[in-house]
């Protein structure tokens, strides 16, 4: 039963990856929306989580936690600054986009405050719960 759980845990992780993922090329390919520099860096924290999940699933290893927990500490830390660039909370100069498309740029405006990084906010945010409580119930068992 914990062996399901577990495994059912890793499977809506790498779900949310997927999603993710695929919601990125969506808008920049089939969208035509330019990524900025801070989209770029949540891109190259979240593609490969994909491939980590997938293979955590095949050989379904507890290890993944170590493998996954840096690069989605590190997404959520852009996307959150990413989201403190768009709601002006943190000036734009103080952003890395200096040439191209400027960080602050809100191509979707859903509900008055979805926005792309946002949704990046969200899938880091939600796999940073998953593998805190895969964590907790399934490597640092007792």
């Amino acid at each position: 039963m914990r062996e399901k759980q577990a495994y059912n845990l890793l499977f809506v992780c790498w779900i949310i990856a997927m999603i993710a993922s695929l919601g990125s090329l969506f808008f920049s390919s089939i969208m035509n929306f330019v990524p900025c520099t801070l989209c770029w860096y949540q891109r190259i924290c979240m593609y490969p989580l994909v491939l980590i999940f997938l293979t955590a699933l095949i050989r379904f290893e507890k290890s993944v936690f170590y493998y996954s927990s840096s690069l989605i500490a590190i997404g959520w830390f852009i996307s959150l600054y990413h989201n403190l660039v768009q709601l002006k909370i943190i000036p734009e100069e103080a952003s890395p986009c200096v040439q191209g498309v400027p960080c602050a740029m809100k191509y979707i405006n859903w509900l008055g405050f979805i926005t792309i990084p946002m949704l990046s906010f969200f899938a880091f945010s939600i796999l940073l719960s998953l593998m805190y409580l895969f964590y907790r119930r399934f490597v640092n068992e007792k």
